[in-house]
């Protein structure tokens, strides 16, 4: 997985815009509701650029004035829109109470007939645009959507593939997303075939990969017993694809964040961090994947990886929006006064 800094990561998935009301009808009686850039895989490249690694953003947007301000926006945080697929009528969309959590009930999705939701196989060319790439990222969120978006797909992994580009996946699972008669294991087992790293958590690999967790939430369980069952789940899911090289889990607790980084024989696990002055959940899973993302670029050390994903998270839920505008600087910070904090 070594990368050198003429290529550039590429993240492939839905720009969305995300509305956030104030809860209990504020939004109503005050005329407004802040708008939000996001998407999962948009939030990877929103960190990566804001920490110096050189990324590509694939999507698909209606051609209009109002995805030219967007893309204008992205281009202006160092991300690369040269790929951008200008197709279709409408940019998605959807609806998160402020405080509320992606995995919430009271997220409400309005992405049906987006100018993503309708790409097919040929519309983009992809041996041409992963020229200048050696990685290619992407999430369960895209294949949740309907059957072009997973024909697409499975257009684009082979070609990465052959390309040697390192392949990586998150296994965000989105039970509201999944409406088109497909279970997420039927399609998620022959995607994640492709994949060398894997980052998710032990019951989005249940959901997803049909890899069964010996433990049903959290609540009321030791870390050692989330450990031993993340270990178990990794083991099961090499198994399961060999291909796999590397494996992320996190647990975001109520009041601790800590995560697990299975890469070759060792199993590495962060420091465990505080949850306090929670401003925004969302992206915080994107922000991680971003920091993995960031220590194989840097070819750090699997605990300097882990320990700085799991940061560059945590520093995340403290940021309103769905992306992060933290600096390297601000992320080892946060790890120095953790570690400090834990080793007096």
């Amino acid at each position: 997985m070594n990368l050198s800094d003429k290529n550039k990561i590429c993240c492939f998935g839905e720009l969305l815009l995300r509305f956030s009301p104030e809860a209990h009808g504020n939004w109503i009686t005050q005329h407004t509701m802040p708008v939000f850039i996001g998407g999962a895989e948009l939030n990877v490249a929103h960190a990566l650029a804001a920490w110096q690694v050189p990324v590509k953003y694939i999507t698909a947007l209606p051609s209009h004035s109002l995805s030219n301000e967007i893309v204008s926006h992205l281009s202006n945080k160092q991300i690369d829109t040269s790929s951008i697929h200008f197709s279709g009528d409408r940019i998605g969309t959807y609806y998160l109470p402020q405080g509320a959590d992606l995995k919430n009930a009271g997220v409400i999705y309005d992405r049906a007939g987006s100018s993503f939701s309708c790409l097919q196989p040929g519309m983009i060319d992809w041996d041409n645009v992963l020229s200048d790439c050696n990685w290619f990222h992407f999430t369960a969120i895209s294949p949740a959507l309907n059957e072009s978006a997973v024909a697409v797909l499975k257009e684009v992994l082979p070609i990465a593939k052959k390309k040697g580009l390192t392949i990586s996946v998150d296994l965000n699972y989105r039970a509201k997303l999944w409406q088109y008669g497909k279970k997420p294991s039927d399609i998620m087992t022959e995607l994640v075939q492709y994949c060398d790293i894997v980052m998710g958590n032990i019951w989005a690999a249940e959901q997803l990969l049909n890899i069964p967790s010996s433990i049903k939430d959290s609540i009321g369980q030791t870390t050692d017993t989330l450990v031993s069952a993340a270990q178990q789940s990794m083991l099961a899911l090499h198994q399961q694809y060999p291909g796999v090289q590397t494996i992320a889990y996190t647990f975001r607790l109520d009041s601790s964040y800590f995560a697990l980084l299975q890469h070759g024989p060792v199993l590495v696990q962060s420091l465990t961090l505080p949850l306090t002055e929670i401003a925004d959940k969302a992206g915080s899973g994107d922000c991680f994947m971003g920091g993995l993302i960031y220590g194989f670029y840097q070819q750090a050390h699997d605990q300097d990886i882990i320990d700085f994903a799991a940061a560059a998270a945590v520093g995340k839920m403290k940021e309103k929006g769905d992306s992060t505008s933290q600096t390297t600087a601000s992320v080892k910070q946060l790890i120095k006064k953790e570690w400090t904090a834990t080793h007096q």
